[in-house]
């Protein structure tokens, strides 16, 4: 890979030549790329193992984004099924979304239209190389990748696995381009105005605000994931104890992770029960007074502490999450409407009113009723894959997935019409 400003450049121009290929390429040779990729990636499981455990070794076991970039056998067969699903999924370019004759003659239609070039910043998560490929190839668009160094070993295995297939089908490879891990790469593609129609960022929010507060090209925010689970003076037990164990322990380095449980003060007698499956697994609490007096005693010593300021609003991205009482519904929503990351929020109650304001008054991607928040996946959507969980309001918001990298064009039909002066 290279590294000099020069060629960064040329990368981007046979990048953005490339992807003027794309709409051109049969669906069906589309789909059988992505299912080869797909057996490519699972036949050659030892190699990428292999080469992801350069990028372990490099890692503290405790980092935080180490369970994030650890591949398996299991995670390499679920990358490739969900690489499977995009396979399976409709075509969303060339979609008319409406037409109409305007008087004169003029036939209008609007048709759905990839992005084009889209550029990628992301941290030590290999399997997001996958799931973008994946994506932009479906939706007609060329990607540029830029991965941490963390994961640098691990991003050129995957790379090296889909141009080979690429290669097979005689399809440019420049389709999908892997910058070189260094922060100079970074900077230039974020001012490669010109030649990237969009950059979307994942990882941290320290990651995402930098990318905001540096980049000359358009930018679709997407998920620090700071949630909460709120348990409303009506809810269930039983299905609070299930919701807030799968939230926080399924798997603690993601964005849908939860970092803030809300206790209606009325259900206090309720909160060692409700984190007790949460000290089995290990998990520190930080909880405010009233919590902390409640659970005190009661949940395993050395696991439970007194909340501090910055306890709230925390990502945590670790066994590691934080308790607040609140005496209304109206002071949970005040709590989330000042910590939330606007990525996913939840509350469990019985009482359906409750339930229907919440989802009103709440300001986030995703808000769930009775549910985890876990499932805030592209594929749990029934969207195939994601490239991102978008936090913000422009273009998309939520997964985003095939249909979110589309915009759309007009196309105008005529029999020689001019307009008058």
């Amino acid at each position: 890979m290279l590294t000099t400003t020069q060629s960064l450049q040329e990368a981007f121009e046979a990048v953005g030549k490339a992807s003027r290929t794309i709409p051109l390429l049969e669906v069906t040779t589309i789909n059988q790329v992505l299912l080869d990729v797909a057996n490519e990636a699972e036949q050659e499981t030892a190699f990428l193992l292999a080469e992801n455990q350069k990028d372990l070794d490099r890692m503290d076991e405790n980092d935080p984004k180490f369970d994030r970039l650890k591949l398996t056998p299991q995670r390499i067969k679920a990358i490739a099924d969900d690489i499977r699903n995009v396979a399976r999924l409709n075509y969303p370019v060339g979609k008319i979304l409406s037409s109409k004759l305007l008087p004169n003659g003029l036939e209008l239609t609007k048709i759905t239209v990839p992005l084009g070039v889209i550029g990628i910043v992301y941290e030590a998560r290999p399997n997001v190389t996958f799931d973008v490929f994946a994506l932009c190839l479906k939706s007609g668009n060329a990607c540029i990748l830029k991965g941490g160094s963390d994961a640098s070993y691990s991003n050129e295995a995957i790379i090296s696995v889909i141009k080979r297939i690429l290669t097979r089908y005689g399809i440019d490879e420049n389709i999908v381009h892997l910058l070189p891990p260094d922060r100079s790469a970074t900077d230039a593609l974020l001012k490669a105005v010109g030649y990237v129609d969009v950059i979307i960022p994942r990882g941290s929010q320290s990651l995402i605000d930098f990318v905001r507060a540096n980049s000359r090209v358009p930018v679709i925010e997407t998920g620090a994931g700071i949630v909460h689970v709120y348990f409303d003076e009506n809810g269930d037990l039983t299905k609070a104890v299930n919701i807030v164990h799968n939230s926080k322990t399924r798997r603690v380095s993601v964005c849908n992770a939860l970092d803030c449980l809300l206790i209606h003060q009325n259900r206090l007698p309720d909160l060692v029960a409700l984190v007790t499956p949460l000290g089995e697994d290990g998990v520190e609490l930080f909880a405010d007074d009233q919590a902390f007096d409640q659970l005190q005693g009661y949940y395993p010593y050395g696991l439970l502490h007194r909340a501090l300021p910055e306890h709230f609003g925390t990502e945590f991205l670790s066994m590691k999450m934080a308790i607040r009482t609140v005496r209304t519904l109206e002071d949970a929503l005040d709590h989330i409407a000042t910590y939330s990351s606007k990525h996913s929020e939840a509350i469990v109650t019985e009482d359906m009113p409750t339930a229907e304001k919440f989802t009103k008054a709440v300001d986030a991607a995703a808000v769930y009723i009775n549910a985890a928040t876990s499932f805030t996946d592209g594929a749990q959507f029934g969207l195939g894959a994601e490239i991102g969980i978008s936090t913000q309001k422009l273009h998309a918001r939520g997964p985003m997935a095939l249909e979110e990298l589309t915009s759309y064009k007009w196309i105008v039909r005529g029999n020689g019409q001019i307009r008058a002066k």
